[in-house]
């Protein structure tokens, strides 16, 4: 944002309002640090017949609420479009909205059945198809890269360790993208629930295969799961597999698409990185926190306490912004400036605690193998048009990335060698 744009007043933005994200006319990032200097526990309040809800945006408190599991929870829901509607019908099943010895249990399934012999035989095919697909693009000069590779990259690899079929993919990728955001006005609450509610439909079909003919994939690993001697229910597996597919897509390829987009508008750290001034890993660390493409997650006060002088009753909604926590100055040096270099980095983009994400590390492995392939094969990218912007109160990213690529003849002679 330029310096003259306005920052709101901080009891005129609503953060359940998609089209809040959407409005470029407003400086949220003027917003966020006016809650953190003066309103570190701020009250958004009902907007047409929406509940209220509190909002966290210093780094330290976020921590703070991800750890406690006593004093909030989240088996109401987990993000804004469940919270408001008052719960989430998954709860108790699906691993984000369960808590206590049923998360734990259900979590050390998930980390069995994505163990590291799974997933480092995974990252092999990730490092192969980004290189593919990135040499192919650099060699044709243009693509969209959202659509041509940021989709195809997280996609393809979550729908491998399920076991989706390929001709399904694009259907599934289509349903992700509406189910929790909308690359127009037209998509509604009423047609992200509808997709929402299809992934579930599709995934119940896999699993009914699955359990008549089992296979090596996660869902078949999953069936043959069980918790203190009970096997998983259908609908166990089906929410986790929603889940998967939901975080396995959605965030890897949102941060993807900010990733170019960001390199393209700063040539000198396209620089440092492209002649090895900085770590593969560092740099991959401060892209998540500079794309931040979850920006909050969500807890439902368990047992009434307080934050900041303000008594929190059960029931209340708490929302945790990684939007604000990742640019906190409190805990970041220069946090307006995207630094490659940036060490130590205790960004927030996989949240915290006992509810890190699962795909932390599968997500590193595709943004560090997309950086690698960029480095290697191309000298420089830009930008060629305006990118188009998501709409939703959870997830921020572009849907839309035109880019022209410089080819580099020596990475794309080496790589023929």
């Amino acid at each position: 944002m330029s310096a003259s744009t306005p920052v709101p007043a901080l009891d005129a933005v609503d953060l359940g309002d998609p089209a809040t994200f959407a409005d470029h006319a407003l400086d949220l990032d003027g917003y966020w640090r006016g809650l953190r200097d003066h309103a570190p526990l701020h009250w958004n309040p009902p907007v047409d017949g929406r509940r209220g809800f509190w909002v966290l945006s210093r780094h330290e408190d976020i921590i703070a609420t991800y750890r406690d599991n006593v004093n909030f929870t989240s088996e109401r829901g987990n993000v804004l479009v469940t919270l408001l509607e008052g719960g989430d019908a998954a709860a108790g099943r699906m691993l984000a909205v369960t808590d206590g010895h049923r998360h734990h249990e259900l979590r050390k399934i998930l980390q069995r059945v994505l163990s590291p012999r799974v997933l480092d035989e995974v990252a092999r095919t990730v490092r192969v198809n980004t290189r593919l697909w990135i040499r192919e693009a650099v060699e044709a000069g243009t693509c969209e890269f959202a659509e041509e590779i940021a989709s195809r990259i997280p996609m393809t690899t979550i729908s491998s360790l399920l076991g989706v079929p390929e001709e399904d993919r694009d259907y599934l990728l289509s349903l992700t993208k509406a189910a929790l955001s909308a690359e127009g006005e037209d998509v509604d609450a009423v047609d992200s629930e509808m997709a929402r509610n299809e992934i579930l439909m599709y995934f119940m079909d896999i699993v009914e295969e699955r359990r008549e003919s089992p296979g090596e994939d996660v869902i078949s690993m999953l069936i043959a799961s069980s918790i203190d001697g009970v096997p998983l229910s259908d609908e166990d597996v089906v929410l986790n597999c929603y889940s998967l597919i939901i975080g396995g897509d959605e965030t890897s390829r949102l941060t993807m698409i900010d990733c170019l987009h960001t390199l393209a508008t700063r040539p000198d750290e396209w620089r440092r990185f492209k002649h090895g001034e900085v770590a593969v890993g560092t740099a991959v660390d401060e892209v998540l926190r500079w794309a931040s493409p979850t920006m909050h997650f969500g807890r439902s006060v368990e047992r009434e306490t307080e934050l900041h002088g303000v008594r929190l009753r059960p029931g209340e909604i708490v929302t945790l912004w990684h939007a604000s926590g990742n640019r906190d100055e409190r805990v970041f040096d220069r946090p307006g400036v995207f630094d490659l270099g940036r060490a130590p980095n205790r960004h927030m983009a996989f949240g915290y605690g006992p509810h890190f994400c699962v795909g932390s590390y599968l997500a590193k492995v595709e943004i560090a193998e997309l950086l690698n392939a960029l480095r290697d094969f191309t000298t420089g990218f830009e930008q060629t048009e305006e990118a188009r912007r998501i709409r939703s109160n959870f997830l921020t990213g572009f849907s839309t990335m035109p880019v022209r690529f410089t080819p580099d003849p020596s990475g794309l002679k080496a790589a023929d060698a």
